[in-house]
């Protein structure tokens, strides 16, 4: 009966669906003519709203829990189909017409058909739901479709509408959009591939650019000087600058800052509240020197304090750390021997060196600065790198610390025995020029060079101002008037004034009087009259020359030192030069002629530099006279060293040309230069400039110097067992007759082979009479008894000092003898008495020499020195720079310490004339040259 039933209901099912059908096809008319219809189906519906609403909880509590969802559902499409005819018909007309159609033929039997085909439903949702509740739930759901009719079919269109499906066109559309979405994308990445391959290194460059990175200079160090021993001269030692780093610190304030400052203020002792207001208020700097030149000592106890407190606040559990503070290597200029040889070495500034050897070779002594810093290598990687600093080389100068000290020390004991307004010393090795030894009275501390201390007071200085800022100003406005000394303060402040002044006074104490200062030579230029004239054969070494005390040349009365006992007579070549005599040198020079003596003097190097290898040698071109202006009594006065200025380096190195057999070589003071790992850079030769006298003048030339030591005006010099030789000078300084002399004595050992020679200057010694040249001859003598026998010069052996029982077995004399035997009588030899003194008697208004000087004197050039003037002892009688050169007139407040020294009068005879002045030249004032620049 149940299958029968199920199988009318479907009929029924689909009699009803097809009358639907047709009635959803046919005149939809009637569902607008006919409102019972509608008024009943609507009825209907309602009754059957109800029973399915009754069947729902009927099923609900009697159906068991695995078929209760299932027949639900059954019963919610039957119910629906009802609901959704109605809701059709409520909303559309044609709705209402196709359902009110299928209500007038099924009637009540419609009801009854649903409420079987939904018993029969349970009963086969429980049967299948034991074995596969899945299976059953899908057949009841397939069955269910197929008996709901229209009313089902309408049902589950509603129901499956809920779900998203993307139809064919829309799936089109969409895979579309991803091929060009995707094309994009690959064009795209192209397109970055290439401007990375074509352009990495210089967009990367843009963006490193715009970066910044930290660069550090590492800072050279300056080579070393040092003498030809090795013995350090100049060095540089490592010193150390505070770097305080406000931006580490301030990154934790609250643990960095109290601890960094505390650690200043205990090893350093700096102010706590300038400390702290540094670092707050530069807290965005990552560098501040704060400051320099710290030592070692310095840096590690900072350092041991720093390691100490951080450890012990890491014990305690402290974040307090010392951070932020470090150390930047830094070198600082060191003189061991602090003035010693000052005025050859020099000194270094910040970053060069300012006179003598520091300055001439600064190019070889300063180096490279290394970096620390980041770079682009050739892939454009930053890469940071640190280009080590390149120090600079070591130069080796001829200098010889032993014998540099032998002078200074002797320089000294004259400077307190007696004293001098300046005196110089120049040690050379004749066969090479080197120099051995340079110095002077004026010294001062390399390591501390602007300290004047108490050479000049401040009136001194405000004088030097004075002068020093008149002479600038009208210097750089030469085409404006002339301001005078009166005018200046109202073109320069006070300030200005005194630092010119300053600058005056540093460059009077810093100047290498050797090579800067000019003066008249005296008579140690006498041997180049004799050798000029040996040269060309005007006189021979066996000439002899009469000397009666004075020449009259061109009016002008000029006189020898000998003139007030009448001359010295007849002296043999040799004799000339061991007397030191005035007249015989006229006699030669009037031979030999002012075109040759002007040639002979140049050849010497006079007149010109000689290129010594130091800064601020004087330039004498103005301070001698050419040929054309050499007139008789210029060519006179010139013979014995009057008249004309020279250098004391070139004297020197003209003496040496002669001595050597005629070589004149390029005086230096710079042997080598070696590199850092002291190997030799350069070697400096010795370099030979000229050839100016033949050998066999040289040798009669030392003879005749030897026997004016042994017997002569150089006996003064002289050395206990060494053949010493040489040749004094007396100069009388412009203005004449006013008893200011400059004394020398220029002098070798040994005499027959030379290996050093020594020149000694004194200007002005502080003596009441100071024509004496014994004065210079003993400082040489003293100097030559320290240096000899440490240069491993032997003494020479005195035939006197042989032991009498060794005499004794020598043969006897030999000697021609008469017929008898007996040895024939000699006539006893004729004992010559010379004069062991140079010395001018300036009594009677000294010897006549004019005032002559060659018209285009000026000022000589150097190249540290600011004044345009020369060094003053009395501010009240500065001369006019425009005009003079030397101070030889002026007033000394020094009073004179010493008598003048005994001399030996065995010879000494008093003059029967009085001495003539000249007319004409004599009168003539031209610029004075005692000093040069």
């Amino acid at each position: 009966m149940r299958t029968s039933r199920n199988t009318d209901s479907r009929k029924n099912a689909r009699n009803q669906s097809g009358k639907g059908n047709k009635n959803r096809t046919g005149n939809t008319s009637n569902s607008n003519t006919n409102s019972k219809a509608g008024n009943s189906t609507r009825n209907t519906g309602s009754k059957n709203n109800k029973s399915t609403r009754n069947n729902r909880n009927t099923n609900s509590n009697s159906r068991p829990n695995g078929s209760s969802n299932s027949s639900n559902n059954l019963k919610n499409r039957s119910g629906n189909s009802g609901r959704s005819g109605n809701a059709k018909g409520a909303v559309r007309p044609t709705g209402r017409a196709r359902t009110i159609s299928g209500a007038r033929v099924t009637g009540t039997a419609y009801r009854s058909d649903r409420e079987r085909a939904a018993r029969n439903s349970r009963t086969e949702n429980n049967a299948r739901a034991a074995s596969n509740a899945r299976t059953a739930g899908s057949g009841r759901a397939a069955n269910n479709l197929k008996n709901s009719g229209s009313a089902s079919s309408a049902s589950n269109v509603k129901n499956s509408g809920r779900k998203r499906i993307f139809v064919k066109y829309m799936q089109e559309k969409l895979a579309a959009t991803g091929i060009i979405i995707l094309l994009l994308a690959a064009m795209v990445t192209w397109r970055l591939y290439t401007i990375i391959t074509r352009n990495q290194d210089k967009y990367t460059q843009i963006v490193l650019a715009q970066q910044s990175y930290d660069s550090r200079v590492i800072p050279y160090r300056r080579g070393d000087i040092v003498d030809r021993n090795g013995t350090y001269l100049a060095t540089t030692e490592k010193v150390y600058n505070l770097i305080i780093d406000p931006q580490q610190i301030m990154s934790k304030e609250e643990n960095y800052l109290d601890a960094s400052v505390n650690a200043l203020v205990t090893v350093f002792g700096y102010d706590e509240n300038t400390i702290r207001t540094l670092i707050t208020e530069n807290k965005d700097k990552a560098y501040i020197r704060y400051a320099r030149k710290l030592s070692y000592d310095d840096k590690e106890n900072f350092e041991n304090y720093q390691k100490e407190t951080n450890q012990a606040n890491a014990k305690a559990d402290s974040r307090a750390r010392v951070k932020g503070v470090w150390f930047e290597d830094e070198y600082q200029r060191l003189y061991p021997y602090n003035s010693l040889a000052c005025n050859v070495i020099g000194f270094s500034g910040t970053d060069s060196g300012l006179g003598g050897i520091e300055q001439s070779y600064n190019s070889s002594l300063i180096g490279t600065n290394g970096r620390e810093y980041g770079y682009l290598n050739d892939d454009s990687n930053l890469e940071r790198v640190i280009k080590p600093a390149t120090n600079g080389n070591t130069v080796v100068s001829t200098i010889d610390v032993n014998i540099q000290n032998a002078v200074e020390k002797r320089i000294q004991e004259w400077e307190q025995q007696t004293g001098s307004k300046q005196i110089g010393v120049v040690v050379m090795d004749p066969d090479t020029a080197e120099v051995l030894a340079m110095a002077s009275g004026s010294t001062f501390d390399l390591n501390n060079p602007r300290v004047i201390g108490d050479r000049f007071n401040d009136d001194q200085i405000w004088q030097f101002g004075l002068k020093e800022a008149t002479a600038t100003w009208n210097r750089k406005h030469k085409d404006e008037a002339p301001i005078t000394q009166d005018q200046v303060r109202s073109h320069y402040s006070d300030d200005e004034i005194r630092s010119f002044g300053q600058q005056v006074a540093w460059n009077q104490i810093w100047r290498n009087y050797c090579i800067s200062d000019t003066y008249e030579p005296g008579s140690p230029s006498k041997i180049f009259t004799v050798a000029a004239a040996l040269e060309e054969g005007l006189i021979s070494q066996n000439d002899t020359f009469f000397c009666d005390g004075f020449q009259e040349i061109a009016g002008v009365q000029i006189k020898c030192d000998a003139w007030k006992r009448g001359g010295h007579g007849v002296l043999t070549l040799e004799e000339t030069l061991m007397q030191s005599c005035n007249d015989a040198m006229m006699q030669i020079a009037a031979k030999s002629g002012a075109a040759m003596f002007s040639r002979y003097q140049k050849m010497f190097g006079f007149g010109a530099k000689t290129g010594i290898d130091l800064p601020g040698e004087a330039d004498t071109k103005n301070l001698i006279y050419d040929a054309s202006n050499l007139r008789p009594v210029e060519l006179a006065t010139n013979s014995f060293g009057q008249g004309y200025n020279c250098t004391m380096i070139q004297m020197a190195a003209a003496y040496c040309s002669v001595i050597n057999g005629g070589s004149y070589y390029e005086p230096h003071v710079v042997k080598q230069i070696l590199d850092e790992q002291g190997s030799v850079v350069k070697k400096v030769e010795p370099k030979l400039v000229r050839e100016t006298v033949s050998e066999s003048t040289s040798t009669f030339i030392k003879h005749a110097l030897f026997r004016t030591v042994n017997e002569g005006t150089g006996k003064a010099a002289a050395v206990a067992g060494y053949d010493i030789a040489g040749k004094t000078g007396t100069a009388e300084k412009i203005p004449r007759r006013q008893g200011n002399y400059l004394l020398s004595f220029c002098g070798f050992a040994p005499a027959d082979d030379p290996q050093v020679l020594v020149y000694v200057t004194i200007d002005e010694p502080h003596v009441e009479d100071q024509a004496h040249s014994s004065f210079a001859a003993g400082v040489f003598s003293n100097i030559m008894q320290d240096i000899l026998p440490y240069m491993n010069v032997f003494p020479a052996v005195d035939a006197q000092n042989v032991d009498e029982s060794l005499a004794a077995q020598l043969p006897g004399s030999e000697g021609i003898t008469d017929n008898n035997g007996a040895a024939a009588e000699q006539a006893p030899e004729e004992t010559k008495v010379y004069d062991t003194d140079e010395y001018v008697d300036s009594a009677d208004g000294g010897n006549g020499i004019p005032d002559n000087m060659p018209a285009g004197a000026e000022t000589a050039e150097t190249e540290i020195v600011i004044d345009p003037g020369t060094e003053v002892r009395d501010m009240d009688a500065l001369p006019d720079v425009s005009a003079q050169v030397s101070v030889s007139a002026e007033t000394e407040d020094e009073a004179t310490q010493t008598a003048a020294p005994e001399t030996d009068t065995t010879d000494t005879a008093e003059a029967a004339e009085a001495s003539e002045t000249g007319e004409g030249a004599a009168d003539s004032l031209p610029a004075e040259t005692s000093e040069g620049e």
